[in-house]
């Protein structure tokens, strides 16, 4: 048979780890890393266009 009293207390570990891996994370750095690389990117194309139109 099983012990009731194992199964409450992995049933507490199993919401333990739920509340801890589950918390709210701030993605603002991530954003701003995202806009930055895609703005260099932009920069970079609009740069190496404006050599290739100097150029022809």
């Amino acid at each position: 048979m099983a012990r009731p009293d194992l199964e409450t207390s992995k049933k507490q570990n199993v919401t333990s780890i739920r509340q801890e891996t589950e918390t709210d994370t701030s993605l603002k750095g991530t954003l701003f890393s995202v806009f930055g690389l895609g703005l260099f990117i932009v920069i970079s194309w609009l740069a190496v266009f404006a050599l290739f139109l100097s150029r022809s």
